[in-house]
């Protein structure tokens, strides 16, 4: 919409009907989901039969919310410790990725660049799949020539993290890069001339200038990991995560613990997000 322009009744009508309806498309799930997740009902979904938190502290033969259902609470715990390993490394590298491609000159840089950006674009079950072949295959050659048994190329916790980074860290790449084009070297020089060394200029000239840069990409690399699936299926052990716990669950049928579960993740996310962003705009 032109607000300098003239707009006819009509226009304008449905214009408001267009964001009405999308926003109501993206909210209603998850509005319904966490009403379900109060419903006096053994079943996840409607008709309403009343207002309940057993699917939240419930403990009983026939009914066990989410804080004493001890399966999910361990899938979560683990989800959760997936996701910090993973933030950590991807933030890590994909900061250092940021200045390799925003700061650095080298032959090649287009093809390792394009490299770099390719595990966004292929999709989560092809990159599982690949990753479990390769770590298999590495694992299996080191038994049979040197007789070495390499946990880590096993599926499992340490997999899913390496899995998981493979594609997070790029993203990372890409938001810190954002904010380093931004970026005025004529500060790095007046630092340097001021008698401070490379690692100092870091430090407190650069870091400190993409740090919203990075807390943001951080948060997102969190959450992307936490709630990631396509990839971590092909690649998880015996320790399941939070998606794959409930997608066995939905799958073999399950009771509204699993609105409750999704009540608590969608306040958890929006929590962070809103903090994210309340942070971000005080920084700036």
């Amino acid at each position: 919409m032109i607000r300098s322009l003239p707009n006819s009744k009509t226009y304008t009508i449905a214009f408001k009907a267009y964001i009405i309806l999308y926003f109501s498309f993206l909210f209603a799930p998850l509005i319904v989901t966490c009403l379900l997740a109060f419903n006096d009902s053994q079943f996840p979904s409607l008709p309403w039969k009343g207002f309940t938190l057993d699917w939240f502290f419930a403990d009983m033969p026939d009914r066990v919310g989410i804080f004493q259902d001890q399966i999910n609470l361990d899938s979560i715990w683990v989800s959760a410790k997936v996701a910090f390993f993973v933030t950590i490394l991807a933030t890590t590298v994909g900061t250092c990725g940021a200045f390799l491609f925003e700061q650095e000159e080298f032959r090649l840089k287009q093809a390792l660049y394009f490299l770099m950006i390719s595990p966004l674009v292929i999709p989560g079950v092809i990159l599982g799949i690949s990753i479990l072949l390769f770590s298999t295959s590495l694992g299996l050659f080191f038994e049979s020539n040197f007789g070495i048994d390499l946990a880590l190329l096993r599926p499992g916790f340490w997999l899913v993290v390496l899995g998981q980074f493979s594609f997070i860290a790029t993203l990372v790449t890409l938001v810190v890069s954002a904010r380093l084009k931004k970026f005025d070297p004529s500060l790095e020089e007046a630092a340097l001339n001021l008698g401070a060394n490379r690692f100092q200029v870091i430090w407190y000239i650069t870091i400190r200038f993409l740090r919203p840069a990075i807390i943001g990409s951080a948060a997102v690399a969190f959450l992307m990991s936490f709630e990631n699936f396509n990839t971590t299926l092909f690649l998880v052990g015996s320790e399941a995560t939070l998606p794959i716990n409930l997608y066995l669950q939905v799958r073999d049928g399950s009771t509204p613990v699993i609105n409750a579960i999704s009540f608590l993740l969608i306040i958890g996310t929006s929590i962070v997000a809103t903090a994210n962003l309340y942070f971000s705009n005080k920084r700036a």
